[in-house]
């Protein structure tokens, strides 16, 4: 086996940018039970830098400046949730953050996020099929989905891997932005 060049061993954290830290706190911790394990202050009154803990060692960090720009659905973060809409959001925009989840808990989370008032999509099911979802668990899928917003329209996913994946899932060559596709 070749040495690697870069040894990368995950997702140390991911910084996204909130209008309201106060409210980003009271989300993630006080609704997905997200410890707050570090804060930052900005220097010279810039904003702030707070960081969650969302498990196997890797964080979610949020920035708060003051006069950031508004967010712009399918521009920022996507207009809709998988199912409901244009999930399509801008090159080099976030488009969504996936949350590992034990595969068995997809529906009491779902009915958990529901009672604090969290807007959530239904349980899918992502296979290889024409559509690429299904509403019930099959020998094909992959990964089981949950999709929710927080409180700035950012896209979150509860996911959790059904199978392991091999070298026959990897079967498609990159697209290639100068060719048009017709559907």
């Amino acid at each position: 086996m070749a040495e690697q060049e870069f040894e990368i061993g995950g997702i140390n954290h991911l910084a996204l940018v909130c209008s309201d830290m106060r409210r980003t706190v009271d989300f993630y911790s006080g609704v997905l039970g997200m410890p707050l394990i570090k804060t930052v202050e900005l220097p010279d009154g810039t904003g702030q830098h707070f960081f969650f803990d969302c498990g196997g060692g890797n964080a979610l960090a949020f920035f708060w400046f003051p006069g950031a720009p508004a967010k712009v659905p399918g521009v920022t973060h996507p207009g809709a949730m998988p199912g409901f809409g244009d999930i399509a959001s801008a090159v080099a925009s976030m488009n969504h953050v996936a949350l590992q989840i034990p595969l068995d808990k997809f529906h009491e989370y779902r009915k958990k996020l529901k009672a604090k008032g969290v807007q959530v999509g239904v349980v899918l099911y992502h296979d290889d099929s024409p559509s690429t979802i299904a509403t019930e668990l099959h020998p094909g899928v992959y990964v089981g989905s949950l999709y929710f917003f927080d409180p700035d329209g950012i896209l979150l996913e509860f996911a959790a891997w059904t199978r392991a994946l091999t070298p026959e899932d990897v079967r498609h060559e990159p697209a290639d932005p100068h060719v048009v596709v017709q559907a």
